[in-house]
């Protein structure tokens, strides 16, 4: 018989995942942005496109994702991490210091970011304390090669760099 795991094991080995930080966001039935800082999200299909997010149920912006239509994946540039903390906050006034506009899905698109995704909201799934909102992409761009290119990183409860490429990509 398997034995339970102990939380703080669990929390120790998962943060050895190195994870892209992003700031998911949507807007709710009056119009109003909402976002958070979130390492939880990713690809799931090429075809169709999909992608996941996971929002925590006791997050302040919960009841606007879950009756959202839509919501944008903004993938943060590695000189990003004050904005990834300030979405991170339990500020209610999260979208009155930054910069972003409406998407084509309505969701918020925060601008000078590495890239962006809008999503339609294909399904809800309950997992544990989050709710994993899975969304068709519809809408996306990425930071042209003048730009910076490099995305905010999450590894061991800290925000780091990737390293330098030392030698070149094999063919």
């Amino acid at each position: 018989m398997l034995m339970g795991l102990e939380a703080r094991v669990f929390r120790r080995v998962v943060r050895s995942l190195a994870a892209g930080v992003t700031v998911v966001t949507t807007r709710d039935l009056r119009g109003h942005p909402w976002g958070l800082t979130a390492t939880a999200a990713c690809l799931v299909s090429w075809e169709p496109p999909l992608l996941l997010a996971c929002i925590e149920r006791t997050a302040d912006c919960y009841p606007a994702f879950a009756e959202a239509e839509a919501f944008t994946v903004n993938v943060l540039r590695e000189d990003q991490e004050r904005l990834s903390r300030h979405f991170a906050s339990k500020d209610t006034g999260k979208f009155d210091a930054v910069s972003w506009r409406k998407g084509d899905t309505g969701a918020p698109i925060l601008e000078g970011v590495l890239a962006h995704v809008e999503c339609r909201v294909t399904a809800q799934y309950p997992a544990g304390d989050h709710t994993i909102f899975l969304g068709e992409a519809v809408a996306a761009d990425a930071a042209t090669s003048g730009e910076p290119s490099t995305p905010l990183v999450y590894f061991r409860g800290s925000y780091t760099r990737l390293a330098a490429e030392v030698s070149p990509p094999r063919p």
